[in-house]
């Protein structure tokens, strides 16, 4: 029996450390630890959509999820999920993610590119317009993550229109300058289309 502890980590990464641990395995239990309600759902949620079985368990304050996979299931439906999953673009329209408080739509970016980034299937393309753009550029809190999405093999496409009235077309970083053509294709051809 495997067991990860996932206590004081944020949102997904509860999720990604179990769903790693699953394909890692054939058959068998591993039990994950959360210490908040939330994360313990999203990690039911994830186990009980993968075919496997799950009882949760209450210690003080923590919870023990133990997850039973058993040999072959599941696999079928991800294999079919997969097998559909062709162009996957993501279009970002703004530096912040979400209506309201800047900071904590800058945090909420961070986590969102951040969890792309520890994704196994990564994004073919990422489309950044209008204040997007301003995350591929020098001095952006994200462009560590961004170069390391780019190195993985996902295109980043920032519009040239939006780099020009931001002032920052030298100061693009990571990526390359594109056009509201290609944007629109890459858009028009994507299997799915993800805008945070």
């Amino acid at each position: 029996m495997r067991e990860i502890d996932c206590r004081d980590m944020g949102c997904p990464q509860p999720v990604i450390n179990t769903k790693k641990a699953l394909e890692e395995m054939e058959e068998g239990v591993v039990t994950v630890i959360v210490d908040n309600p939330a994360a313990r759902d999203n990690v039911r949620r994830f186990a009980e959509s993968q075919g496997c079985s799950v009882e949760v368990e209450r210690k003080g304050q923590d919870f023990y999820i133990h997850i039973q996979k058993v040999k072959g299931e599941g696999k079928e439906k991800m294999v079919e999920q997969g097998e559909k999953v062709k162009k996957i673009v993501v279009y970002i329209n703004s530096d912040l993610l979400g209506v309201g408080d800047e900071a904590l739509g800058s945090f909420l970016m961070k986590a969102f590119l951040k969890t792309l980034l520890d994704l196994e299937e990564k994004p073919n393309r990422l489309i950044l317009i209008n204040s997007g753009v301003q995350l591929a550029s020098e001095g952006s809190e994200v462009l560590e993550t961004l170069i390391k999405l780019s190195e993985a093999g996902t295109e980043i496409l920032s519009c040239g229109t939006c780099l020009d009235f931001y002032k920052l077309r030298e100061k693009m970083s990571v990526g390359k300058i594109s056009n509201m053509y290609d944007i629109i294709q890459s858009v028009m051809e994507a299997d799915i289309l993800i805008r945070p």
